[in-house]
């Protein structure tokens, strides 16, 4: 996929986000003397592994609550400088939404750390014989306490001046920002198809919310890129063609099909949106995937671990590049 020429003044619509999140993983290195002073082989050969001494289980909680957070930020922005850009105008719901996952990070934290002595208690108990394995690596609640944050940062990202050192690394940055875009949104809907549309014959008006996310997302950042705007209306044509009730199923199910099958190739999602600005309209391309030929094809997976391609289907108008 070609990008599109740089115009760095992109950033000033954009907000870059960092996110701070620290998780203790309740596991200490095994070391020799845990081995009662066994004849071992040394670390040059053979690395030590790792045991747990509080149930991990405990844990999980954090981890929950910052996948949430990455997966808002996945939802509204794009991957830029080892954390998100987002739209400037979602600075301040992003801001909401981290700040409440952030609370219940905190409560989540008080929680565990007044039942830790507890909770390594029960762990010792729950492996008896292993008592001194355990009880050699415990750290005290204080320890905890600075192993467990949830923090992030929102900064501007300035144009260099020509000639400034920093100039070439950031517009590479900036320009491939449209082209990451259409990846993450391929990615999506790749999921999308393996959950919800593969080798389904009906479906609820739940399996539009995929679609309605990667909509938001590519109208939120259509400035970046500008075959951006055009995936979005695509689209909003298709789910325009869904009924409002009842089950979608027959030629709106299939149209749905060959166009999350579309959204899951970036280089298809590109050339599209060129199309789109070269005069072709989203009805013509959206309701070309309803018009498929009576006989298909079912295509073999190209290996095991991917699931089964869609079917094969004879268009009755132009492509558009879709076929």
């Amino acid at each position: 996929m070609a990008a599109i020429p740089c115009d760095m003044k992109i950033l000033d619509r954009l907000v870059a986000v960092n996110l701070s999140v620290t998780i203790w993983t309740a596991r200490r290195k095994l070391t020799a003397a845990d081995f009662g002073g066994a004849e071992l082989p040394p670390e040059e050969l053979a690395s030590w592994g790792s045991k747990k001494i509080c149930d991990p289980e405990a844990l999980r909680i954090f981890n929950t609550l910052k996948s949430r957070a990455v997966a808002h930020l996945d939802k509204i922005g794009v991957r830029f400088l080892g954390g998100w850009a987002i739209p400037e105008h979602l600075a301040q719901d992003a801001h909401y939404h981290l700040h409440s996952l952030k609370g219940k990070f905190q409560n989540a934290k008080d929680a565990f750390l007044d039942s830790y002595d507890q909770a390594v208690k029960d762990w010792v108990d729950r492996h008896p014989g292993w008592e001194n394995l355990i009880a050699t690596s415990t750290v005290g609640a204080d320890y905890v306490r600075s192993r467990l944050s949830f923090d992030w940062q929102f900064y501007k990202v300035a144009a260099p001046e020509p000639g400034d050192v920093m100039a070439d690394s950031l517009t590479g940055e900036v320009s491939t920002l449209g082209l990451t875009l259409f990846e993450e949104i391929a990615k999506e809907a790749r999921l999308a198809w393996n959950k919800v549309y593969s080798g389904k014959t009906e479906l609820s008006h739940k399996a539009l919310s995929p679609l309605k996310t990667m909509h938001r997302k590519l109208v939120g950042l259509s400035f970046v890129e500008p075959r951006a705007a055009p995936a979005a209306d695509l689209i909003e044509e298709a789910m325009r063609g869904v009924p409002k009730r009842g089950l979608i199923s027959g030629p709106p199910l299939v149209m749905l099909q060959g166009l999350v099958s579309m959204l899951r190739d970036p280089r298809l999602l590109v050339e599209h949106g060129q199309k789109v600005i070269e005069g072709h309209s989203p009805h013509e391309v959206i309701y070309g995937l309803n018009r498929i030929a009576d006989e298909t094809i079912e295509l073999e997976p190209a290996d095991s671990n991917h699931s089964p391609e869609p079917p094969a289907v004879k268009p009755i108008v132009d492509s558009l590049g879709l076929w």
